[in-house]
């Protein structure tokens, strides 16, 4: 299993060259401006939570590796309120129509949220607990680029609003980083598997990577399409002040 847990760090690596992160790096850009694409991955952040309780998860667990990815789900299924709790400090949950949000969230401008959602539900169904194991392994590795990247972004809008943004920034972050299967990387290095296992492991892995590529693509075209640019906070209100953006998520 070591070869395959290098192989995924390696196709990690890779993934962190893609566009969306260049941009998020690029200090040429405001924060806000690199932060952009937020409201365009909430049909995916929302599912995530479901992801894990309803496909990932089973109970009761037939092996030791199948609970181990039981565990981990119950780390991973709950982070979703933290996210519209950003989503309302950086000024993008705003009154509109319910047609006007559905249409948001089932139109052609995140269709590669929905497909990333149904293809790992397809990809997952029938995998063993060690194979689920792998693929959480892999789905960790990306999520660890894009909240890698998005850290320095959130702790500068933080003082800019005065405000703490959970999802976004080190409160979450921290967490990722010290789920249970980082925890047993050693345990599953040291997992011994034939030449066509470990071949077979390695082609879950640069699936998994491949399902979350194009909807990187999906969040940077967003992103450069509604520009936001976030004030300070505004002291006399003792709040936040509205985000002042050519766009919203119900507007898109």
């Amino acid at each position: 299993m070591r070869q395959v847990l290098r192989h995924i760090f390696q196709k990690k690596q890779a993934y962190a060259r893609l566009p969306l992160f260049e941009r998020m790096r690029d200090e040429r850009l405001d924060p806000s401006e690199r932060l952009a694409f937020y409201p365009c991955m909430a049909f995916f952040i929302m599912s995530f939570g479901d992801l894990n309780k309803f496909v990932l998860r089973q109970e009761p667990a037939p092996d030791e590796y199948q609970e181990m990815v039981n565990v981990h789900t119950r780390e991973d299924d709950h982070h979703w309120p933290w996210y519209l709790e950003d989503l309302t400090k950086l000024g993008y949950d705003v009154e509109g129509r319910s047609s006007d949000l559905l249409h948001f969230l089932w139109g052609e401008e995140t269709i590669e949220n929905r497909i990333l959602t149904a293809r790992l539900t397809e990809l997952i169904k029938g995998t063993t607990g060690l194979e689920r194991l792998v693929i959480i392994e892999a789905i960790e590795e990306t999520g660890n680029v894009l909240f890698g990247a998005m850290l320095p972004l959130a702790e500068a809008l933080e003082k800019r609003l005065g405000t703490q943004l959970r999802y976004c920034g080190p409160f979450h972050f921290e967490r990722e980083s010290g789920h249970t299967v980082d925890a047993d990387h050693a345990a599953l290095a040291s997992i011994s598997l034939d030449a066509e296992t470990r071949e077979r492991y390695k082609a879950l892995a640069d699936e998994v990577f491949a399902l979350f590529e194009p909807w990187t693509h999906e969040l940077l075209r967003y992103a450069i399409a509604h520009p936001a640019a976030i004030p300070a906070a505004d002291p006399e209100t003792d709040g936040v002040s509205q985000i002042m953006t050519r766009s919203s998520i119900l507007a898109a």
